[in-house]
């Protein structure tokens, strides 16, 4: 069981998942008003990619004319976003660029064993883009750092690469019995209440050292985007960070709406609710997944 994606010639066809970022880019570019040459790079920021390379994101650099710069792919599973604009901000801080591309495409129908009843209803297919650049006049949110963490854990997975041709005849001959068809064993996998208990109080523990890090107190905080992973996550680090008695809008869901959309969620419900905050308010761009990874993002609106 699979969503039915026909193949596209590469050189010849734009990739779907170069199709669909490059929409997103192109929207994104229109509402900064600016051109694909205005752009230093772009980084596509992903869970999963349709191939290993030529990176999608120079596919995309070439379908909207951008002349020069750098494209490339960066993967680290539903954190990609959070360390995409990491990797931007600390691009052009250093001097690298001045104005960068963060794009964010989930094609999650595709990686996703629609035998397990225990996680395919759960997600979406989208893509986003975000432009992050060096103004002498702020406007928009200004990036004042941010906050990156992993450790290693195989609760959320998906092993499906390039190795399988080999690791499957491997199988065939019986010298690894316990490698079973990569299309049934190697495809998205969850234990969704281990990663519950071991991951969220550490999106918790992570925020709140951020936080000190800067001299920012928890109730200094305005809004936090999070990873749209399911409601209960997003209530149980809204109380941990926050507190028991917050107000449930300083976490915004667009679940509903979208389901899990892995590194996009984040972008999307920031780009809903980005406007609902003043001038000088503080907010936390959060995301967390598979690593485990987690990302964290201190913004400030201008």
């Amino acid at each position: 069981m699979a969503p039915v994606i026909p193949y596209r010639h590469l050189g010849e066809e734009l990739s779907i998942m170069a199709e669909m970022g490059t929409a997103a880019l192109k929207d994104a570019l229109a509402d900064a008003g600016l051109e694909a040459n205005d752009l230093d790079g772009i980084i596509l920021a992903c869970s999963n990619f349709q191939r290993t390379y030529p990176a999608v994101a120079i596919e995309i650099q070439n379908a909207i004319g951008m002349i020069g710069g750098f494209a490339y792919d960066m993967n680290v599973a539903c954190s990609a976003a959070t360390f995409g604009l990491s990797q931007a901000h600390g691009s052009i801080v250093s001097g690298l660029a001045k104005r960068i591309a963060v794009v964010n495409v989930e094609i999650t129908s595709a990686h996703l064993n629609w035998r397990n009843r225990d996680s395919h209803f759960i997600f979406g297919d989208v893509a986003t883009a975000s432009i992050v650049e060096e103004l002498d006049t702020p406007k928009g949110y200004e990036i004042l750092n941010s906050k990156l963490f992993t450790q290693f854990s195989t609760n959320i997975k998906n092993e499906y690469g390039f190795m399988d041709r080999s690791e499957f005849l491997a199988a065939q001959t019986e010298m690894y019995p316990d490698i079973k068809e990569p299309v049934t064993d190697k495809l998205f996998l969850q234990n969704g209440r281990k990663v519950f208990r071991e991951v969220c109080p550490k999106v918790s523990e992570v925020i709140i050292e951020h936080l000190q890090e800067n001299d920012i107190e928890t109730s200094d905080v305005k809004m936090m985007w999070l990873h749209q992973a399911n409601a209960n996550m997003l209530d149980l680090i809204l109380r941990t960070v926050i507190g028991k008695e917050a107000d449930k809008a300083i976490v915004p869901s667009v679940i509903a709406e979208f389901a899990n959309t892995s590194s996009a969620s984040p972008m999307i419900v920031f780009h809903r609710y980005k406007d609902e905050l003043a001038s000088g308010d503080l907010g936390v761009i959060c995301s967390f997944g598979a690593g485990y990874s987690i990302g964290s993002v201190l913004v400030r609106k201008v």
